[in-house]
């Protein structure tokens, strides 16, 4: 697990991709998926707002952080596995729409939950499509010059 993990907000995080990714398999209401969650011993020390502005947010923006992602993607959004689906759409929606959120923040978090949760080499695909869309995305990703 992350060194991190015990941060309220890296929990939230954590707590939020497994949502992401039960959302996408499952197409069950997201009142059920928070429900669920809210009953595991886990939720404790969680940042709610966080977990809640993203999944609902991941949701309700899908199609938009897809459209983001997919000229960056070397295959179609629907062909990436599952975990990464997940990851890359939270960590689009951190990018594109939570500017109080450093980029760089937003990227190592993302890195650490594929390296957590993602096939053996995920760490190393996040992290470079997630630095290709904050360099398109916050200008303060972008090199000087």
């Amino acid at each position: 697990m992350a060194a991190s993990a015990s941060n309220p907000r890296s929990r939230a995080r954590r707590a939020a991709l497994q949502a992401i990714y039960q959302w996408q398999m499952t197409a069950q209401e997201l009142e059920i998926i928070v429900a669920q969650f809210r009953e595991e011993k886990s939720w404790r020390n969680i940042d709610e707002e966080l977990f809640s502005s993203h999944l609902f947010g991941v949701s309700t923006n899908v199609a938009m952080l897809d459209d983001h992602l997919q000229p960056i993607l070397d295959r179609p959004v629907a062909q990436l596995d599952g975990v990464e689906r997940a990851i890359l759409r939270m960590g689009a929606f951190e990018l594109t729409h939570r500017q109080d959120i450093p980029w760089r923040v937003v990227i190592n978090e993302c890195v650490e939950l594929a390296r957590e949760f993602g096939a053996e080499q995920s760490h190393k695909y996040v992290n470079g499509i997630l630095d290709k869309l904050a360099r398109r995305t916050r200008d303060d990703a972008r090199p000087a010059g």
